[in-house]
């Protein structure tokens, strides 16, 4: 029977407000999409999500998007290619530095919207 690799869209939560049950849903799935600032999400959301997921054994991804909190990263916007690499660059790394912190790292990006 070949593995199946049940993800979800976790840390979306934004300083006092929280979105979903991200201690629910890290102890049903294998993969965590984490968001990673730019769309939802902050630092200390990272970091949370990013400990719990490597207790569990679940592997962390990276939601990186486009610089949106306002409309939740799902609005087009123009911008150099490069511009655009180095924002996804920083969020990866961003998040990697709570996934190493909490013993794992991040394995796979997963875009937003």
């Amino acid at each position: 029977m070949p593995d199946l690799d049940l993800n979800s869209d976790l840390g979306e939560g934004y300083g006092q407000w929280s979105l979903g049950d991200d201690d629910a849903l890290l102890d049903v799935v294998t993969s965590a999409n984490v968001a990673c600032g730019f769309h939802a999400g902050d630092a200390s959301t990272m970091r949370t999500v990013c400990d719990r997921a490597a207790e569990r054994g679940v592997a962390i991804g990276a939601q990186v998007s486009y610089h949106d909190l306002a409309g939740f990263g799902r609005r087009f916007i123009e911008m150099p290619p490069r511009a655009l690499t180095d924002d996804v660059v920083y969020q990866i790394g961003a998040l990697d530095g709570f996934a190493r912190a909490a013993g794992s790292r991040v394995r796979y990006v997963k875009p937003h919207g």
